[in-house]
């Protein structure tokens, strides 16, 4: 398929929406295909050449090697074409019952075999310059998932009506004032939580909402667990200042958004419509 075809409508079926917007996460099955080895090639591309905000989180005598790296679309050409060709803007429209979507930003995170490291369980939304109700991330791996490595995500967690404390990659809580829960204890009860994960290949994708809560275990397996995330805004997004770091930065964005208003700058266009 040509990738600039790809970006026509994919219609989702019903059952995938409802899905979506009951448990605030849904598997949708070899949606990017087409645009694997596009995307295999830009995250190398990244870790030859890390952003301003690339991070590497294993440290001293950890194994494994953990990297994680975000807002580098406009520089990655095979981030910018997904975003523009692929019918990522198509799907997240469908899944958030939104006329226009906007870019938000791409999220890379790369566990190398043998990483010990665990992801902590967190939801995004507390990290970031945005509020709404239409937002959600595509979660795209670029090599085969076993169950036992994949993300996991809190079914329905998305509607708890509560914001955790944003906690770092390396396990330290971000410095925060306001309103803002600790996380539960997630692993000393799971059974108490309805924890989702899956056997995923390349070009598979979990679409998952801002607000749910998510973790990932660590990468013993022989494969590298390379993943792609597309951050995606809805209608309602609109600009908000959190109180202490935000995540990412988006430094200078204050003097031209005010809180409240349409994420409407140069750093979220749209791309749906296309």
């Amino acid at each position: 398929m040509n990738l600039a075809q790809s970006a026509s409508s994919i219609p989702l079926a019903d059952n995938l929406i409802d899905e979506f917007a009951r448990d605030g996460v849904v598997v949708l099955r070899g949606v990017f295909a087409d645009w694997v080895g596009r995307l295999q090639k830009g995250v190398e591309q990244n870790l030859a050449e890390p952003g301003e905000f690339g991070r590497v989180y294993t440290k001293g005598q950890d194994s494994g090697h953990f990297f994680g790296d975000y807002c580098n679309w406009q520089r990655i050409d095979a981030y910018r074409d997904f975003f523009f060709s692929s019918s990522a803007g198509t799907i997240a429209a469908q899944l958030l019952d939104s006329e226009a979507i906007r870019i938000f930003h791409e999220h890379v995170l790369v566990k190398e075999p043998g990483t010990a490291q665990k992801t902590p369980w967190h939801h995004d939304q507390p990290y970031y310059c945005v509020e709404g109700e239409k937002l959600c991330s595509l979660w795209i791996p670029l090599d085969p998932v076993e169950q036992s490595v994949c993300p996991e995500f809190i079914a329905g967690s998305h509607r708890w009506n509560k914001s955790f404390l944003p906690t770092k990659f390396s396990g330290v809580a971000y410095e925060r004032d306001g309103d803002l829960h600790a996380m539960p204890d997630i692993d000393a009860e799971r059974a108490s939580y309805d924890i989702r994960s899956w056997d995923l290949q390349p070009g598979d994708c979990i679409a998952f909402h801002f607000l749910t809560v998510h973790g990932a275990p660590e990468n013993l397996s022989p494969n590298r667990r390379r993943a792609f995330s597309a951050r995606l805004l809805g209608d309602d997004a609109t600009y908000v200042i959190q109180a202490g770091e935000m995540s990412p930065p988006f430094p200078g964005l204050e003097n031209r958004l005010t809180p409240g208003s349409a994420m409407e700058a140069e750093e979220f266009p749209l791309i749906h419509p296309a």
